[in-house]
């Protein structure tokens, strides 16, 4: 699932409409029967922003547009009347010389009430560290922390591959509970995906340490990585054991 820093690289992409009168549609059939087109085309797209995992579009008259991806979706910015392949994207926003396309993003709704839901974005200038924390200590005390960072009403914008690369980062594992779990040890996670998440929106990515490095050394201490499913989400998770504090998963 695209993570906090691809949603903020869309939303720069996306910038070039902003300012604009834009013309709307939806080819996906699904996404006609949302009556966004109707509602959105020919308004001046004034604001987007991304929040954790979402995108919000604010157009003129007080409309806003909320976009996530999930699994699969993508956005794309390309000179206006490029020939579309494929089958159809859900959304079309088209401006005076560039158009933005969203492929295979199911969440569309004209409503940004769920970023009332949302914790603290670990992309903010600078994270809210102490809130985050605050956050994930009023969670059960027996989730793992590898789910903990992952929950959006904590913490927005951290998925899968970033808790993976932040907790290693940190040397603890993905298996403790957060009772298991420290302040400081909580605190340092953070920053690391903070960092590590600002690090791969500014330039391009370095290589994964361990996110699905499976069996492979540990680039820190040589010890094999491992991989297993992790919560009711069944989630890869990867760690070291040999530099990440804490025990394995329950069931080996």
């Amino acid at each position: 699932m695209p993570e906090g820093d691809a949603l903020a690289r869309a939303a720069r992409r996306l910038q070039v409409l902003v300012g604009e009168r834009v013309a709307v549609e939806t080819p996906n059939p699904r996404a006609a029967l949302k009556n966004i087109a109707q509602r959105l085309d020919g308004r001046r797209l004034e604001a987007v922003e991304a929040v954790g995992k979402n995108l919000f579009l604010s157009f003129e008259g007080g409309v806003t547009l909320r976009s996530h991806l999930r699994m699969k979706g993508r956005w794309r910015v390309q000179p206006l009347g490029r020939e579309l392949h494929g089958s159809p994207p859900w959304l079309v926003l088209r401006g005076s010389t560039q158009e933005a396309v969203l492929w295979h993003g199911p969440v569309l709704e004209l409503d940004d009430r769920a970023r009332r839901r949302l914790g603290p974005d670990i992309l903010a200038d600078p994270p809210a560290i102490d809130a985050m924390t605050a956050n994930l200590r009023g969670l059960v005390p027996e989730t793992r922390l590898g789910e903990a960072l992952q929950i959006q009403r904590a913490v927005a914008g951290i998925g899968n591959m970033w808790t993976s690369e932040a907790l290693f980062d940190a040397r603890v594992s993905p298996w403790l509970t957060l009772a298991e779990t420290t302040d400081d040890e909580i605190r340092a996670a953070l920053r690391a995906a903070a960092r590590l998440m600002r690090g791969a929106l500014a330039g391009p990515r370095t290589a994964h340490r361990v996110y699905r490095r499976k069996n492979r050394m540990c680039p820190r201490c040589g010890e094999v990585i491992r991989s297993w499913p992790l919560g009711d989400a069944a989630r890869m998770a990867y760690w070291c054991p040999g530099c990440q504090r804490g025990e394995g998963p329950p069931a080996e």
